[in-house]
């Protein structure tokens, strides 16, 4: 009887202390702090360039489309026809622009994610 109340005893304070161990967070390896984290961010920038890339090439292919058909439009001697190209030209580049910033922002982000992920493996 004593030595079931032992064991029992035992057994609840290893579940108590293995409760305990597994509510506090994991200790970070020295030199590898957020590597994991590093690498998350360079695939979600790696992710958005794709886009922004794919978008560029979707806003190119709309201007050069725009553009043929404003000379269509024009050897047609159809100004208000034309003058409604030259507005979709017009928020057709502002729209490329705008993704053209982007593509270099999220290259640039992804430079800075490589370093930090370079210098957590260092240790630094």
């Amino acid at each position: 009887m004593l030595k079931k109340a032992i064991y029992l005893s035992c057994a609840a304070a290893l579940i108590s202390m293995s409760g305990a161990y597994a509510q506090t967070p994991a200790p970070a390896q020295p030199g590898n702090p957020d590597v994991r984290q590093d690498n998350r961010d360079i695939r979600r920038d790696n992710r958005d360039i794709r886009k922004d890339r794919r978008e560029i090439a979707k806003d190119q292919a709309d201007v050069r489309k725009d553009r043929r058909e404003l000379r269509q439009d024009m050897q047609k001697g159809d100004k208000s026809a034309a003058a409604a190209e030259r507005r979709d030209i017009r928020h057709d580049q502002r729209d490329l622009r705008r993704d053209e910033k982007d593509l270099r922002k999220d290259k640039a982000q992804r430079v800075g994610d490589r370093q930090d992920r370079r210098e957590d493996r260092q240790g630094k």
